[in-house]
């Protein structure tokens, strides 16, 4: 697992000094993926270099596996790097390289003998589906097959911790989820904890089990997927699910906008209607499954006459609530700080450069 307990980076002195992370607290289990999502400049990148103390953090702990790295000294933290495998922004691989030597070159970092590389190569490439692409070089790749290939050279030193920083950023659809349901299963298999740094939401409800918006270096909300997107005064869980494209009202009918916040019987809009002896137009809507859980919104049209304390108390005996209002979509451009890239692979996987 991984822990950021207190977690601060800033820049420069006073009175100049920039606070780019400010005491952040999170906490990824074994086996779980835990989703940062923020806007521009928000602090996502220098967070992603915190965490792999390529940064170093002016204060507060990076802890992994119940070890504190940020207290370690040169030597010991080297060795303690190995237990984070990071997933490069922009795959990170060398054009120069075959797709088994750019999964070899941690291994080859550290000295490892020929013939294990060849075993631990062909392990991971076939775990990711890429065994008979071993003599490939990257121009022979597509996008998603690249990122497959630096996934598993992530994987190449078993780290317990999986740092993916926008990974599936410029992928197409089908690309980006072959490698969510990759996340997934290597989550699930090998029991690695995964934070997951994203600005594509889509991509957030795919493949997270717990999410955070990071906006000017402080966590300003976190949860479970599912209670976020089931919470209705939820700014994150409404910006996670916008509302549906919604049909215009009807003359002398109120809009009413709704979330799932429990178990929704399927017939609940004839219920609905039946309660409040009204009828009721459905404008829009869109349900889905996620993680075994119905989570919906939904638009309606009610008239204008039906008390609204009335509509309020029957759409919560059917396990809706009336929306909060939605915030505005995230930028999807951060510029804190620059992404981690091959050149950092040394330190990435505490070898000697």
């Amino acid at each position: 697992m991984i822990r950021l307990d207190q977690l601060s980076k800033v820049y420069g002195t006073a009175p100049d000094a920039v606070t780019v992370l400010d005491r952040l607290d999170l906490a990824v289990d074994t086996g779980r993926v835990f989703a940062v999502v923020g806007p521009s400049g928000a602090g996502k990148s220098t967070l992603a270099q915190c965490v792999t103390l390529l940064e170093k953090p002016t204060s507060g702990r990076v802890v992994v596996n119940g070890d504190d790295l940020t207290a370690l000294g040169a030597q010991d933290l080297r060795v303690a790097r190995r237990r984070i495998g990071t997933i490069f922004q922009q795959d990170g691989l060398f054009s120069r390289r075959t797709a088994a030597d750019n999964v070899a070159l941690p291994l080859q970092y550290l000295g490892v003998t020929k013939a294990e590389t060849r075993a631990r190569v062909a392990e991971l490439l076939d775990r990711v589906g890429l065994a008979d692409k071993a003599q490939h070089y990257p121009h022979q790749l597509s996008g998603g097959q690249r990122q497959r290939v630096g996934i598993a050279r992530a994987l190449a030193l078993r780290p317990s911790v999986l740092l993916s920083d926008e990974a599936t950023s410029g992928l197409d659809p089908d690309s980006t989820a072959s490698i969510v349901r990759l996340l997934r299963e290597l989550r699930d298999d090998l029991g690695l904890s995964i934070l997951f740094i994203t600005h594509e939401m889509d991509t957030v409800l795919q493949v997270a089990d717990s999410v955070a918006r990071l906006d000017h270096g402080r966590i300003v909300e976190q949860g479970e997927l599912t209670a976020l997107l089931r919470d209705p005064d939820s700014a994150l869980g409404a910006q996670l699910r916008p509302e549906p494209l919604a049909l215009p009202a009807a003359a002398g009918d109120r809009v009413w906008s709704v979330a799932y916040t429990g178990d929704v019987p399927g017939d609940w809009i004839l219920r609905l209607a039946a309660r409040l002896d009204a009828p009721v137009a459905l404008l829009g809507a869109s349900v889905e499954q996620i993680d075994g859980a119905a989570i919906g919104r939904a638009t309606l049209g009610i008239p204008q006459t039906v008390d609204a304390a009335g509509v309020d108390s029957a759409l919560r005996e059917l396990g809706l609530a009336v929306r909060g209002a939605a915030i505005p979509p995230l930028d999807d451009r951060d510029g804190a700080a620059r992404p981690a890239s091959p050149d950092d692979l040394p330190e990435l996987i505490g070898a000697r450069a």
